[in-house]
C-alpha cells in the first residue's frame, strides 16, 4: 500500500458497546474491520473465529443470528467494545491504522457506569497496546486496576494459530464469568458478636 493510499483513508467510526445491565467482563477489540463496518456488526467477517469460539464457549445454538449473539453476551455478563472509537486505515488491517487520526472511546464514562467490570479481555496485541497507551493514563485508580487479559486474535489476519487452540486460550473468559457469579452467590461476611 503506498503511502498517498494510507494518507487518503478516509476517516472510519466504531460500534457502540453491546452492554447488559451489569457486565463483568468487557472485550475490546480495535477497530472494527472493513467487512464488520459494512455488515454493522461486530466481527463481521466470516473467517473471524470471534462468534464461533462465543457459540462454544456460551453453548450457542448453530445459526444463532447477530442479535441473539449479541443478546448471548448480555446474558452472560460479557461487554463488547472497541478501544479505538474513530481512525483513518485503508483496508482492515490493524498495522494500517494511521496513529496521527486515533481516537479512543471513553472508558473512564463507560467504567464509571459500569462499576460491575471486573475484567477487560484484549482480542488481540493492538487492542492492549492501544489501551495501555491511550487509555491508561487517563483512568483513575481504581479503573486503572481493573484486571487485564490479553488474548489471542480472533481476526482471520491472525492465522497461524490453529482454532482449537484459540478456542482453548478463550476459555479463560469462563472462568472469569463463573468467579464473579461465585462472589456474587457467597453471603456477606456477618459482623461477629464481642
Amino acid at each position: 500500500m503506498s503511502r498517498s493510499d494510507v494518507q487518503a483513508a478516509p476517516i472510519r467510526r466504531a460500534f457502540p458497546p453491546v452492554l447488559g445491565e451489569a457486565p463483568r467482563l468487557l472485550i475490546l477489540g480495535s477497530m472494527p474491520s472493513e467487512a464488520s463496518l459494512a455488515a454493522q456488526q461486530y466481527y463481521g467477517h466470516p473467517r473471524n473465529a470471534f462468534w464461533p469460539i462465543m457459540a462454544q464457549l456460551l453453548g450457542l445454538p448453530a445459526g444463532t443470528d447477530y442479535a441473539g449473539r449479541a443478546q448471548a453476551l448480555r446474558d452472560h455478563c460479557i461487554a463488547l467494545w472497541d478501544v479505538i472509537a474513530a481512525c483513518a486505515r485503508p483496508g482492515s488491517l490493524d498495522a494500517d491504522i494511521r496513529p496521527d487520526t486515533v481516537q479512543v472511546n471513553d472508558f473512564a464514562a463507560l467504567l464509571a457506569a459500569h462499576p460491575s467490570i471486573r475484567c477487560i479481555a484484549f482480542n488481540g496485541g493492538t487492542a492492549e497496546r492501544e489501551f495501555r497507551r491511550r487509555v491508561l493514563p487517563t483512568l483513575t485508580k481504581p479503573h486503572a486496576g481493573i484486571e487485564r487479559l490479553r488474548l489471542p486474535s480472533t481476526s482471520p489476519a491472525h492465522a497461524g494459530m490453529p482454532f482449537e487452540e484459540k478456542l482453548a486460550a478463550w476459555g479463560v473468559i469462563l472462568e472469569k464469568i463463573r468467579e464473579d457469579r461465585a462472589e456474587a452467590r457467597a453471603p456477606a461476611a456477618r459482623p461477629r458478636n464481642t
